[in-house]
């Protein structure tokens, strides 16, 4: 037996020696204390690498949210003009139109000053300045001045006085009472004014109460036959 197979272990090549051995060294690394290191490696995962995500085209997106809010905008501005331009003309309607009530109410004075006038009017008879009574001159034309000053009080505040008489009659400034037979005027001409009407502004405070005539030609008869008179003189 050589030297060196005497150094050998008697049993180095044994199966068993082999299998022993490795329990061995795999009970001592069982058995061996967990470090800090230890730990971290066993929670660090493996890194996956994923491809970039390639980028999305939103330019219609956007273009189409910017279109959308462009047209709100433009709905917002024209609604907030036209609340304006609303807004203004109720403030007018507010100032020209707050005294319709008032006026309205002292129409019946001026009503019953016309009808002072006319009777003292009508006492007097038509008689010359030297026969008529001088108080009740002097009380007709103090009845008068006041008539004038109160027409002109309301004609300050935008109420003006309507005069129909000789017009053709329009339902929205007049009430037609009677109808009077009147072959010398156009049919629907007003011949007699009843109740003055009054306006405030563009609209009708009260219409004026009046009598229409009939039986005449029909309103621009004359002057479809003036014209044709004269087309055939021509």
């Amino acid at each position: 037996m050589s030297a060196d197979n005497a150094a050998k272990p008697k049993f180095d090549g044994d199966p068993k020696f082999e299998s022993d051995a490795k329990a061995a060294s795999g009970q001592a690394k069982a058995g061996a204390p967990e470090t800090d290191e230890t730990r971290a490696d066993a929670t660090v995962e493996p890194e996956v690498t994923e491809a970039a995500p390639q980028p999305v085209d939103r330019t219609p997106e956007f273009e189409a949210a910017l279109a959308e809010m462009r047209d709100r905008l433009l709905r917002a501005h024209a609604e907030m003009e036209n609340l304006r331009r609303r807004t203004e003309r109720e403030v007018q309607d507010a100032k020209r139109y707050a005294n319709a009530g008032f006026a309205r109410d002292l129409l019946g004075v001026a009503d019953n000053l016309r009808r002072a006038i006319d009777a003292a009017s009508a006492g007097t008879g038509g008689a010359d300045a030297e026969d008529t009574d001088p108080a009740l001159a002097a009380l007709l034309e103090g009845v008068e001045l006041t008539e004038r000053e109160l027409l002109k009080a309301l004609e300050k505040n935008g109420v003006t006085r309507l005069e129909p008489k000789g017009q053709v009659f329009d339902p929205h400034r007049h009430e037609a009472v009677f109808e009077a037979p009147d072959p010398s005027v156009p049919s629907g001409t007003v011949v007699q004014v009843m109740q003055d009407g009054y306006m405030i502004g563009d609209r009708i405070l009260r219409p004026a109460m009046v009598g229409v005539a009939r039986g005449g030609p029909k309103p621009g008869a004359p002057e479809a036959a003036a014209a044709a008179g004269l087309d055939r003189k021509a």
